[in-house]
């Protein structure tokens, strides 16, 4: 995590997506804005695998509770439509037992392929 600045707090756990937002871990950008940015995911189980998130270190309860969420939500239906025109889903993970595991708030986009009935 990182504090106003954007440097790193001291007390702050390490975030992955806080180090890729500061430019200091790699990623693959799709998006990035003042408040939003876009990732292909490390993780290939599908052939497209975006995360679309805020910039500034939010839970995911925090991200769907602030009004970031309606412009998170519209970059990742574009980048939807954009790399997956045959259709793909748009996801968010809640706690342990919903598979979340990055404290960051992020939503997943996959697609790419027919992805079955059920996730």
């Amino acid at each position: 995590m990182t504090n106003h600045n954007g440097a790193p707090s001291p007390t702050a756990p390490y975030c992955v997506f806080c180090e890729i937002v500061a430019g200091r871990e790699p990623a693959r950008i799709r998006y990035l804005d003042n408040d939003i940015i876009a990732i292909v995911n490390r993780l290939t189980w599908v052939p497209i695998m975006l995360l679309v998130m805020p910039r500034r270190h939010m839970t995911q309860l925090e991200m769907w509770s602030s009004g970031i969420l309606t412009r998170i939500g519209d970059v990742a239906a574009t980048l939807g439509c954009m790399y997956c025109p045959d259709g793909f889903r748009i996801l968010s993970n809640f706690g342990y037992d919903g598979l979340q595991s990055q404290s960051h708030g992020h939503l997943h986009v996959i697609g790419g392929q027919f992805l079955g009935h059920y996730a």
